[in-house]
């Protein structure tokens, strides 16, 4: 029982960490993602210009932002709870790199505000927005963490049982001859 709570509590406190970094990613996307001019029309919103490249580098600097987070957090995880909980780290960082994602997406959207100013004789008004476009790279946070915690936890292991016993590293199976 004392077991599946420490994995339990270590699935809530990565969840809830990488949920509070999700709202600073939001920020750090906002602050450095380019935004797309939209023209409101009463048939809807338009891409101000058809040729801009501002929703693909948003995706990416997403991609980047996060990416970066998720590398970060899966390596700090398999240091932290590698020996007392693994299965509950790496649901934290699948379930916490989702959500925190969502988060930033929703957040990063938002703090940029939109600004709507009068653009002529015509009546067309313009809007500054921030948004995915791409919404697979919500999965890039929780993919890396998740990754790069059973990568070490692959390569790490893999040289402590070499360590442990070269002779049968070398020997390769056992029954094998």
């Amino acid at each position: 029982m004392r077991h599946l709570r420490v994995e339990l509590t270590t699935f809530v406190v990565t969840l809830l960490a990488l949920t509070a970094f999700g709202v600073a990613a939001g920020f750090a996307w906002s602050a450095i993602a380019p935004t797309s001019r939209f023209v409101l029309t009463e048939s809807g919103p338009f891409v101000a210009d058809a040729e801009s490249q501002t929703l693909i580098a948003a995706d990416g600097w997403f991609a980047v932002v996060t990416g970066a987070l998720g590398l970060a957090s899966g390596a700090v995880a398999y240091f932290l709870a590698r020996r007392r909980a693994p299965v509950g780290a790496v649901l934290g960082l699948a379930g916490g790199g989702l959500l925190g994602a969502y988060i930033a997406s929703q957040v990063g959207s938002t703090a940029v505000g939109t600004t709507i100013q009068a653009a002529g004789p015509a009546g067309l008004r313009t809007s500054d927005s921030l948004g995915l476009t791409a919404h697979g790279v919500l999965l890039i946070w929780a993919l890396l963490a998740a990754g790069v915690f059973w990568v070490l936890e692959f390569v790490l292991s893999y040289r402590e049982g070499a360590a442990e016993d070269p002779a049968q590293a070398d020997a390769g199976p056992a029954g094998a001859g």
